[in-house]
């Protein structure tokens, strides 16, 4: 990590630059893009169904707060 530190640059873009160090097919890089997207993106659901249960939220109210803004823009 001092490393990142020094260089500004994060753990993880320090990693990826070792990756693009290597020539990879255009293949390939479509497919690392798609795979870094789905890693956060299960991280992601995962944090906001640990937030549904944990605050009890049912299914009906994330909707409810779709049209919140519309409710107090009436008042």
């Amino acid at each position: 990590m001092a490393h990142a530190q020094h260089t500004g640059l994060s753990n993880l873009q320090l990693e990826l630059l070792k990756l693009y160090a290597r020539n990879v097919s255009e293949a390939d890089l479509k497919a690392i893009r798609y795979l870094i997207g789905l890693y956060f993106a299960e991280k992601a659901t995962a944090a906001m169904d640990q937030f549904v249960e944990e605050n009890k939220i049912t299914p009906e109210q994330p909707a409810a707060w779709a049209y919140e803004h519309l409710d107090l823009a009436r008042v």
